[in-house]
């Protein structure tokens, strides 16, 4: 049975993980939602304006009144950088799936690994779910490369199974990581 406990700030070794607020609007706009290549493979297209980011950002901090409502702002060097959430939960199965963006210029610094094994961790540790969840776009590896890195296994390819935000169908490799994993 999941213990709810919401979206709770987490600290790593480079990194703080809290909760985004209203005030973060220019700097999620600016260092990630507005980049065409960062948000390839999100549901949604990239801002034109900080208002479409206000909007979204309003929506997510609404959210946090839920206890069951995972989504951090991740914080590096005191700067905004990106997100890593939880989605979609699945109460009966205590399974949910997780998915991150990042700033282009913090790519390949072993940022989005830090941040997914501090979020797992504490989706294993203190809110109590068996299984998580990563699927990702085959043209998009890199995400991929994250998982693995912090114990997820590929189980299979879910065939046309994402429209981008673009309107095309993509592939995706679901990876999963059991708390069992962990032993």
């Amino acid at each position: 049975m999941l213990t709810h406990k919401g979206t709770k700030e987490l600290t790593t070794k480079r990194l703080k993980l809290r909760r985004f607020t209203v005030d973060d609007v220019q700097d999620m706009f600016n260092n990630w939602a507005s980049d065409a290549e960062v948000t390839k493979f999100v549901s949604w297209l990239p801002h034109s304006t900080p208002d479409l980011t206000r909007e979204l950002l309003g929506k997510w901090v609404e959210e946090y009144e839920k206890p069951d409502y995972y989504s951090w702002a991740i914080e590096y060097n005191g700067r905004l950088i990106g997100s890593i959430g939880a989605p979609s939960i699945t109460e009966r199965d205590e399974r949910t799936e997780i998915g991150y963006c990042i700033a282009r210029d913090c790519w390949n610094k072993g940022i989005t690994t830090e941040a997914l094994e501090a979020v797992c961790n504490y989706l294993f540790d203190e809110v109590g779910f068996n299984r998580l969840e990563i699927r990702h776009a085959t043209e998009n590896p890199a995400s991929g490369k994250v998982a693995q890195k912090c114990g997820f296994i590929p189980e299979g390819i879910m065939r046309e199974s994402f429209r981008s935000s673009r309107g095309v169908f993509c592939d995706l490799v679901m990876l999963g990581r059991l708390k069992s994993d962990r032993n």
